[in-house]
């Protein structure tokens, strides 16, 4: 690798680029790369919970550093944000739970009640009586031929709710190794990153001193904060505007009568599911729609439709106004590059890697456009000069 003399911009001189030999470019990078592959498919574990690790020290090194400004050391600032930190993230859950728990309950025994309390006048139950009606309904608009009154009222006696209620206990009972895995490695995560934001400010001195970024630009680790930190911040707005939206939409609703009585009680709950579906890229919004969708078939299935339609109007505002008015600077990667980065990270490590796909990408953006004005490949261009001196033969018309 040659250095090429630096170009005098404004006055003051521009870190030199480093130029890369085309034997490195032939042979040394690609053995570097599958040799890295190698490595980290062989411990994607360790290597998936460093990067995790990474990606929480961005984020929080801003508070640490507000906290330094005022003169609290670095180990104190650290200890401050993380304690501030797993408080609220407490008393979220701590809360979050405490709705999901009540309304969860609420809602199953009013499920309950729609498919087995009997009428005392007609002996059928609240949902039985919907289907005939949706039969009739079929049968006035000329699609009688869709008999579904018998398939109704035979699901509908089949199905139970405390038995599927106590099938979910048992599963979740069941993944209680599931949870203390992933206590363990939330563990490991949060150890991690303590130590390198403790060694953030020593890792910034040697990359500045090893890679001194450009007059009036962001040096290598404030850059990576920055990118990262953006996409998370405007991820989370998203996830907040949408799971506000819908709640407050399932809420009115509710209200002026549109849905069935009751839906607007559990205004919150979906909303706060539709929230946490968001930071699942691509397929949250639909994650976010489906249990309300079937609560609304379970209590009226006509409601379902207007459902549905809430749905496909607040997704039509969050396709065209909310994600490029919010996510439009933060992300700056073409969508067919954020596809495949997403299907990797799935392909990769399941629904973490999905998650995490996104801030990866952000990061590796900022270190692409950092390096790209820092590295040089030499150039594989005919005409250069030839390296080995080669005798060439006098023409025919000289030996004569």
């Amino acid at each position: 690798m040659t250095e090429t003399p630096p170009p005098v911009v404004g006055g003051s001189r521009q870190p030199a680029p480093i130029q890369i030999p085309r034997w490195i470019q032939l042979v040394a990078l690609p053995l570097v790369l599958l040799l890295a592959w190698a490595v980290a498919g062989a411990v994607r574990h360790a290597v998936f919970l460093f990067l995790v690790a990474a990606i929480v020290a961005l984020l929080l090194n801003p508070l640490v550093r507000a906290l330094g400004r005022a003169r609290i050391p670095r180990g104190f600032g650290v200890a401050i944000v993380y304690l501030t930190f797993a408080a609220g993230l407490v008393i979220t859950v701590v809360a979050l739970a405490t709705v999901v728990v009540e309304q969860s309950q609420s809602a199953s025994n009013r499920i309950d009640a729609y498919v087995t309390n009997e009428d005392g006048q007609t002996g059928s139950t609240a949902a039985e009586r919907d289907v005939d009606r949706l039969q009739v309904w079929l049968d006035d608009h000329r699609l009688g031929r869709l008999r579904i009154e018998e398939e109704g009222r035979s699901f509908v006696r089949d199905l139970n709710v405390e038995r599927s209620t106590r099938t979910a206990i048992d599963w979740a009972e069941g993944a209680a190794l599931g949870i203390f895995a992933f206590l363990f490695g939330l563990v490991l995560v949060i150890v991690v990153s303590v130590y390198m934001l403790l060694d953030f400010n020593r890792l910034h001195k040697a990359l500045d001193r090893r890679f001194p970024p450009p007059p009036g630009s962001l040096s290598l680790l404030p850059s990576i904060e920055a990118a990262v930190g953006g996409y998370v911040k405007g991820q989370l707005l998203v996830s907040a505007i949408m799971g506000t939206s819908a709640g407050v939409a399932l809420w009115l609703l509710g209200m002026i009568g549109w849905l069935p009585e009751g839906f607007e009680t559990y205004a919150i709950l979906f909303g706060a599911w539709v929230a946490v579906a968001e930071l699942i890229p691509y397929l949250g919004p639909w994650l976010g729609a489906i249990p309300p969708v079937l609560y609304g078939l379970v209590v009226d299935p006509l409601s379902a439709l207007w459902v549905v339609l809430l749905f496909l109007a607040i997704h039509q505002i969050e396709g065209h106004i909310v994600i490029p008015k919010v996510m439009g600077n933060a992300l700056r990667l073409h969508p067919l590059l954020v596809i495949f980065g997403l299907l990797a990270g799935g392909e990769i490590y399941g629904l973490p890697g999905v998650l995490v796909a996104l801030p990866t990408l952000a990061a590796g953006r900022a270190l692409w456009e950092f390096f790209g004005a820092r590295v040089a490949f030499e150039q594989w261009e005919s005409g250069g000069t030839v390296p080995v001196e080669v005798e060439l033969e006098p023409p025919k018309a000289a030996r004569r």
